[in-house]
C-alpha cells in the first residue's frame, strides 16, 4: 500500500473545507475582478504540493469561475511571497517564527494537514534493509563526525548488518525548505552539539562535510539519492511512492521513547494524538519528537500562510 498517498488522501478529505476558507480569503484580494476572472496564486512547500494537486481540481470543479495556480518552490519562498503579498497564500512545512510574527502580525498560520518525513538512503546491497538511525547519528552524519557507513555508532544501532566502509554522502536542500526546518529541528531536539552549532530553520548553515550534495526541492532530493551511491537524505512522505519505485532504503528512526519506528498508519497518528491537543490559539507548534511509545519522531503540521486583511478588500 502506498501509505504516502493514502495519508494525503485522508487529509485531503478531512481538510478540504480549509481550502475553501483559504480561497475565500484570497477572493478578497481580487474583489474587483469579475466572477469569471478570479485568479488565486499559491506557492511554497514541495511536500504540500502533491496535496494541492488533489484539492485544487476538486475545488475548481465546484467553482469553475475560480482559477487556482499552484507552484512548488519551497517553504521559504511560500513564506516570503505570502508576507510580501505576491501570492494570496503560501504553503510551508514550517510555522512563522516569533520574530516573523512580531514583524508581520497580520499573518495567519493555518494548518491544513499533518505530514511526516522519511530518511532515505542508497547503500548498495542494503536498500532492502531498514537501517536503524537516531538523531545523534544523523547529526553526526550531517556535521562530519560520522564519516563512514560502518562507523561504530552505526554498527551499534545495527548489529549483524554488514555495513560497508564507504564515505557517507549527505544530501541537503539548497532552497528555503520546510523539510529542512523539520529535519534540522529533529537534530536540534536530539543532539546538543547540533543545537548549539547549527540550530534549525528553513535554511541553515550546513557544516562543511566531504562529498556533501545540495539539491532543490523534494524531487531534487529523490533524484540526488537515486543517482548517488552511499548517499542519505531527508525526504517528505508525499514522495514515498517515488522512493519506493526507485528502490531507495528507508530508515527506522528512534523515537522519544527509545523505540525504532517507521511511517505507518499507527506511528504518525500516535505522534499527532500526543501533540494536536497542545496546539495554541495561533496554531504555531512543533510536533517534532513527540512523546509516546509508537510515535514517529518527524511529523509536523503543514501550513498555509494568509494575510488576515487582503489588499483591495
Amino acid at each position: 500500500m502506498d501509505f504516502a498517498m493514502t495519508q494525503r488522501s485522508q487529509h485531503a478529505r478531512r481538510r478540504a473545507p480549509r481550502l475553501v476558507l483559504l480561497a475565500a480569503a484570497g477572493l478578497l484580494a481580487v474583489g474587483s475582478a469579475t466572477a469569471a476572472t478570479i485568479t488565486l496564486n499559491e506557492t511554497g512547500s514541495s511536500l504540500l504540493y502533491p496535496l494541492f494537486n488533489l484539492w485544487v481540481p476538486a475545488y475548481t470543479r465546484a467553482h469553475p469561475e475560480v482559477q487556482i495556480n499552484t507552484a512548488s518552490t519551497g517553504s521559504g519562498t511560500g513564506i516570503a511571497q505570502s508576507i510580501e503579498g505576491l501570492v494570496q497564500f503560501g504553503a510551508s512545512d514550517a510555522y512563522l517564527s516569533d520574530a516573523q510574527m512580531k514583524k508581520n502580525p497580520e499573518m495567519l498560520n493555518i494548518p491544513v494537514a499533518i505530514s511526516s518525513q522519511m530518511i532515505n538512503y542508497n547503500v548498495p546491497g542494503l536498500n532492502n534493509v531498514h537501517l536503524k538511525l537516531n538523531g545523534a547519528v544523523l547529526a553526526g552524519m550531517y556535521d562530519g563526525r560520522v564519516h563512514y557507513w560502518d562507523d561504530a555508532a552505526l554498527q551499534h544501532l545495527n548489529p549483524g548488518v554488514a555495513l560497508p566502509h564507504h564515505l557517507i554522502v549527505t544530501v541537503h536542500r539548497t532552497d528555503g525548505s520546510g523539510d529542512t526546518f523539520m529535519f534540522s529541528q529533529f537534530l536540534s531536539f536530539t543532539n546538543k552539539t547540533w543545537e548549539q552549532k547549527v540550530g534549525y530553520g528553513t535554511s541553515v548553515n550546513w557544516p562543511a562535510v566531504q562529498g556533501a550534495i545540495g539539491a532543490n526541492g523534494n524531487p531534487g532530493m529523490v533524484s540526488a539519492v537515486k543517482s548517488t551511491p552511499y548517499s542519505v537524505a531527508y525526504i517528505g512522505v508525499s514522495f514515498q511512492g517515488q522512493t519506493d519505485k526507485d528502490g531507495l532504503g528507508e530508515a527506522m528512526l528512534q523515537n522519544r521513547a527509545g523505540n525504532f519506528v517507521m511511517i505507518n498508519e499507527t506511528t504518525v497518528p500516535a505522534a499527532a494524538a500526543a501533540m494536536v491537543p497542545k496546539t495554541p490559539r495561533d496554531e504555531r507548534i512543533s510536533m517534532i519528537y513527540a512523546p509516546g511509545a509508537e510515535s514517529y519522531p518527524i511529523i509536523n503540521y503543514e501550513y498555509v500562510m494568509v494575510k488576515s486583511k487582503q489588499p483591495n478588500a
